[in-house]
């Protein structure tokens, strides 16, 4: 991916008082590109589009079967599974040169979308109503579950948000947002870490810009699409924890969560697929307990270690683990990521194993009758309720030492 210093210089529309939409494309095969193309073209004028793709740069982009579009060059992003600071500082180059009114940033996968909810995305940005427009998945129950575990009910009860993605990959943003993007972009990518996530939804909160979310449909997920869970957790758990630290002075001030918009999904019939094995993940959780108790013990207070304790000595069928618990323990490991109690990479990795015996228990739980969905406004609410603690040993960190 290139970084600021790296970005080449892109060819620049006719000057034009209304430019538009600035479309900024990942890299996608064609098959892709065509449902793209042909959703946004069926929603847009094309003299209201500027396609911005690196495959302009490959000769890869079609441009004889789309001439009347705008196309201009993108520099190559690894967003098959995120966003990074480099693509936020490219989005922003690319609308100053070409005077776009607003972005609209697609992620390969995006011809899965429904066109409705592409259109929404782009229209909230170009009517002026929104500045930041997240992406909302329809995903199956046992997948996203990093976000549904930590990224969601941190951003919700820390920047009192409801956008059920705040690592979404298909976003809608207003100039506005995207030049304060591309400021805090700059910040990485001038220490060459333009590979690091940002946090849009984080962003527009402290800076009081509005947010929406627009439901989307179901997006194709590709099982070689992004890195394992062992790169994915700690990258973006500590991306988000080091965000959160650097806007403490915001979230320690109570706000208030916006009311819901829409009643939780209904329950759906149980599936007639097999339910997943679980038995490996809890195999490593107990195994995680003998091996990184003594890190665990570092972080941890002696009521978590001790529901811990409990939790290897349960059967698989009857394992779960309460959401106040999962709660406390990520709590625990942000203030101890803060504190640099050990390094942060042995620390977060010491997380996973966690973060499998919470998903045992989500799959548990929700193959015994509870919807995916009302589960995870349960951890959420966890997570709300037991802000106070976070508070408390943020401020005062020595009176808790585990």
């Amino acid at each position: 991916m290139a970084t600021a210093d790296q970005i080449p210089e892109f060819p620049t529309v006719s000057a034009h008082p209304d430019n538009g939409l600035l479309v900024l494309l990942a890299a996608m095969t064609q098959e892709q590109l065509e449902r793209v193309l042909a959703n946004l073209t069926a929603s847009f004028p094309a003299e209201d589009l500027i396609i911005a793709s690196p495959d302009v740069v490959s000769n890869a982009f079609p441009a004889d079967s789309h001439s009347p579009l705008r196309v201009v060059a993108a520099p190559a992003s690894n967003v098959t599974w995120t966003l990074t600071a480099a693509d936020f500082v490219s989005a922003y180059q690319l609308a100053s040169k070409n005077k776009a009114r607003s972005i609209l940033m697609l992620s390969p996968e995006s011809g899965s979308l429904s066109s409705s909810g592409i259109s929404a995305l782009a229209n909230a940005v170009l009517a002026n109503s929104t500045d930041l427009a997240v992406a909302r998945y329809d995903l199956p129950p046992n997948a996203g579950l990093v976000n549904s575990a930590i990224l969601y009910p941190l951003s919700r009860a820390l920047f009192s948000s409801r956008v059920r993605f705040p690592l979404a990959v298909d976003l809608g943003l207003s100039l506005r947002m995207a030049e304060r993007l591309s400021g805090i972009a700059h910040r990485f990518t001038n220490l060459d870490q333009g590979q690091t996530p940002l946090w849009p939804v984080n962003e527009a909160r402290v800076a009081e810009f509005i947010t929406d979310q627009f439901d989307v449909g179901s997006r194709v997920q590709h099982q070689s699409a992004g890195p394992d869970l062992n790169i994915i957790l700690p990258l973006v758990t500590g991306a988000l924890f080091s965000d959160i630290d650097a806007k403490a002075a915001f979230w320690q001030r109570f706000r208030q969560l916006p009311p819901a918009r829409d009643p939780l999904p209904i329950p759906q019939a149980p599936s007639i697929d097999s339910p997943a094995d679980i038995e490996p993940m809890l195999q490593a959780f107990r195994l995680a307990y003998s091996n990184l108790h003594e890190i665990w013990s570092l972080v941890l207070p002696p009521n978590s270690l001790l529901g811990l304790k409990r939790l290897t000595a349960t059967d698989a069928v009857d394992f779960r683990m309460s959401e106040t618990l999962w709660a406390r323990i990520v709590f625990d490991f942000l203030i101890a990521h803060r504190l640099r109690t050990i390094n942060r990479g042995h620390l977060l990795g010491a997380l996973i194993p966690l973060y499998l015996a919470w998903v045992a228990s989500h799959i548990n739980i929700t193959t015994s009758g509870s919807t995916p969905e009302s589960h995870i406004e349960a951890v959420a609410q966890a997570f709300e309720a037991d802000k106070p603690y976070l508070v408390s040993r943020w401020r005062w960190p020595d009176r808790f030492n585990p």
